[in-house]
């Protein structure tokens, strides 16, 4: 059984989103500022997001394990 790419899309996203959260703790602890936290956490979310769902959907294909 595959999954649709809309349910594959809303598991990246949920993903990003503790991801993000995660990061810009990390980031402001870091920096101590709450802007460059931010700026870093979204930025990363961006492309985080972009690479699971090619991820995910990459893995859809290899019949490998199921």
């Amino acid at each position: 059984m595959t999954e649709s790419p809309a349910r594959t899309l809303v598991k990246a996203l949920s993903w990003q989103a503790l991801g993000v959260i995660t990061t810009a703790a990390l980031a402001w602890m870091f920096t101590g500022s709450i802007t460059a936290g931010v700026s870093l956490a979204l930025s990363s979310a961006l492309s985080g997001t972009a690479f699971f769902f090619l991820h995910e959907r990459l893995w859809q294909r290899v019949r490998w394990g199921r």
